[in-house]
């Protein structure tokens, strides 16, 4: 029998009050909250001391507190990969980030799915899309990925977009919901 990890992490309906997954939640959560109370002339090795154990691996990113995550260990960096303050990543599904990608201030990453029925919703059933962000793009501040969302290599994304659908590569796309303005 499959956990509800195994569920969750293949897209399938998983119920989220699940005990380990509560666990792993709070865990990211103390690591979260310990990333963002350290002061501001704290050591890198201090920043990614921590980034280490709530993703699970070391890794060259820059966060910029406050940062929150659901689990952090579904998440995979590139190398040069930077977060501006606010940052919250809904990993309940794999969140790829590539190379020398940049995150605006209060950019959201949303992996997690509700059902339409709210007797479901109610029971704690979810599911989960991945996202897959390309090299080199730049989000621009508060834009939101949705759930399932690919963006392509060197795009830009605007702030404040919404972004509901893939988004190819060397393009500027923005608005509500996001839509490809011009190549660059």
């Amino acid at each position: 029998m499959r956990s509800e990890k195994d569920k969750m992490l293949a897209g399938d309906p998983y119920d989220a009050l699940d005990a380990d997954l509560v666990a792993a939640r709070l865990r990211a959560r103390k690591l979260c909250q310990q990333l963002s109370a350290l002061p501001a002339d704290a050591s890198s090795g201090e920043h990614r001391a921590l980034l280490a154990l709530l993703l699970g691996y070391s890794t060259d990113a820059c966060v910029t507190p406050p940062f929150s995550c659901d689990y952090g260990t579904n998440i995979r960096l590139g190398a040069n990969v930077y977060f501006n303050f606010g940052c919250i990543v809904l990993d309940c599904a794999p969140v790829s980030i590539g190379s020398n990608a940049l995150f605006g201030p209060a950019v959201q990453i949303y992996t997690a799915l509700h059902p339409l029925r709210a007797a479901d919703r109610r029971a704690g059933w979810e599911s989960a899309k991945p996202v897959g962000i390309g090299e080199d793009v730049w989000v621009g501040g508060g834009a939101i990925i949705c759930p399932g969302v690919t963006i392509g290599d060197r795009s830009v994304i605007g702030a404040g977009s919404v972004v509901t659908r893939d988004v190819p590569a060397d393009v500027f796309a923005a608005g509500n919901p996001c839509r490809v303005v011009r190549a660059v």
